[in-house]
């Protein structure tokens, strides 16, 4: 692998992955129509530090909440079985991480699908009519009533609801964050907190599947001669992954989220193109 297809590669990872267009998308496009080397050719290890590159971003955007998620859930612990004096103490950040356990779980029900569904970065069909659905649910999105809800007062329905749309996006040219968001202001979410909420559940789904990911590597071995392409594209990730989250936010903020979905049109439209003439 050289430095450029590391960078290249990086970048699409970094922006696609939390830009509602589909990361995996993208790289099964890279992949199949111009023989840029992924995972799925012996560079597994690659794959697992481009997404090491963006849970780090998400982190580093985050940290506030993810710091405040910790101290209220011990304090939370800590509490239990011991009254406060002038009543029951809230803890919002022990309510969020909650949530987020119930977003994670399904995910679980994935795992005994997992080889089906890496079939399906081979066919650039169905990954054309999955760029073509991102678009429709991203146009639907903006059309939503934007609502109020936040850690205080999401239900676990709700959150089980964006799990599930989490799920289905582990389909090549599905978006994760596209999915999610838009799961989350259906359910009644405000549109920016349903942003952090969906790159929140991401961090445990990308630490999951990058452990998964972690011991295949291992067993297919490592060639330490490529390892500085490799950090530089994990690098890159990071940078461009930072900047894609802060986008989105701002986005989110504006109510300006469908826009994405002409991109995803003709993005399917182009895989499907090609998908004939080559």
């Amino acid at each position: 692998m050289s430095f450029i297809s590391a960078i290249v590669l990086g970048l699409v990872q970094g922006i696609a992955e939390f830009l509602p267009i589909s990361s995996s998308g993208h790289l099964s496009v890279l992949q199949n129509f111009f023989n840029m080397s992924t995972a799925e050719e012996g560079h597994l290890f690659f794959d697992v530090l481009l997404h090491l590159g963006t849970l780090i971003s998400v982190c580093v955007v985050y940290r506030r909440d993810i710091a405040a998620i910790i101290i209220d859930s011990i304090d939370c612990v800590r509490g239990i079985g011991h009254p406060q004096p002038g009543g029951p103490k809230h803890y919002p950040g022990a309510r969020l991480l909650i949530m987020m356990v119930f977003a994670t779980l399904p995910l679980v029900f994935i795992l005994p699908i997992k080889k089906y569904i890496d079939a399906l970065y081979y066919n650039t069909w169905f990954i054309g009519a999955a760029f073509l659905v991102t678009g429709l649910v991203l146009f639907a999105s903006d059309r939503l009533k934007n609502g109020r809800g936040n850690e205080k007062t999401m239900s676990v329905g709700g959150a089980l609801v964006i799990g599930v749309a989490q799920a289905l996006a582990t389909v090549p040219g599905l978006s994760r964050s596209g999915m999610t968001i838009s799961a989350g202001v259906a359910t009644g979410l405000d549109r920016e907190f349903a942003a952090k909420f969906s790159f929140l559940i991401s961090i445990p789904a990308i630490l999951g599947a990058n452990i998964l990911s972690l011991f295949d590597a291992i067993s297919e071995g490592i060639d330490t001669t490529l390892l500085p392409a490799y950090f530089v594209g994990m690098l890159v990730a990071m940078v461009s992954g930072y900047f894609a989250v802060s986008l989105v936010r701002l986005i989110c903020r504006k109510g300006q989220f469908g826009k994405f979905a002409y991109y995803c049109w003709a993005a399917g439209a182009l895989t499907l193109i090609l998908s004939i003439i080559l």
